[in-house]
């Protein structure tokens, strides 16, 4: 099921990939995610006008760049998927990391007749510095490795996910997330998806009062902290759980 050569291009004994990233001024992130991927057949980064370093680390990695206007993250990868040379995407933000396992397990994916249309994989997100086990946290999956013709996300300003018929198989390897660099890069990140989740509530024809504004942070903090046992991450799970239910009071603020 694996393979132990990490940087086979294209060739007759498995379907080539394309290792899909967008980005957006991503140079604190983007060399360590090029590195994980340099076994795709392709890397393509859809930069949304970067004004840092961004385009020029893609450069140095041979990955073909494309340039297009960032609406929400749903409707830019539904636009990026089509453009990949192959037919099989494998899809990672700049702040995720493809392990050796998950790439071998990948490599032999692909060197079979594949039994679905798509994959699931979980994710080992970390929070100031650690992997996060627990807060609703370890059973973190995403669909990341797909046919590009049969997968499209649903059109969602946020929490979009793949929409694809199931059930999917499960990797038995996890991706690595680095979501949180720095409290003012998570701040940044909590105003911006705050202000996305009102707007999909709205559109929705969703409207708040004290009782939302109030009880539902409440709601999340215990769920994360008691419920999902983010007591057992000490003072990391107390952090993250009131993180969590602040943006939880800022989207139903703006809302």
């Amino acid at each position: 099921m694996t393979t132990t050569d990490p940087g086979p291009k294209t060739g007759e004994s498995r379907r080539p990939i394309t290792a899909l990233i967008p980005t957006y001024n991503e140079e604190a992130t983007l060399r360590a995610c090029l590195e994980s991927v340099r076994f795709a057949d392709e890397i393509l980064v859809v930069d949304s006008f970067s004004t840092d370093a961004t385009l020029a680390i893609a450069s140095e990695y041979g990955a073909r760049i494309l340039q297009h206007e960032y609406v929400y993250s749903a409707r830019q990868k539904n636009w990026a998927i089509p453009q990949a040379t192959h037919d099989w995407v494998l899809l990672i933000d700049a702040d995720e990391r493809v392990t050796p396992e998950l790439r071998d397990e990948i490599l032999g994916l692909m060197s079979v007749p594949p039994r679905s249309d798509g994959y699931w994989i979980r994710r080992r997100n970390h929070f100031l510095g650690r992997p996060i086990r627990h807060c609703g946290w370890g059973s973190d999956t995403v669909i990341r490795l797909f046919h590009r013709d049969a997968a499209r996300y649903q059109d969602r300003r946020v929490h979009a996910e793949i929409d694809l018929a199931g059930p999917l198989p499960t990797l038995r390897h996890p991706l690595d997330h680095f979501s949180f660099r720095s409290f003012d890069q998570y701040w940044r990140k909590l105003q911006l998806y705050s202000e996305w989740g009102a707007a999909q509530l709205f559109a929705e024809g969703r409207r708040a009062g004290p009782l939302d504004i109030l009880g539902r942070p409440l709601t999340r903090f215990l769920k994360m902290y008691l419920l999902r046992l983010g007591i057992l991450e000490g003072t990391h799970g107390l952090v993250l759980s009131l993180l969590a239910a602040f943006s939880v009071y800022l989207k139903y603020a703006r809302l």
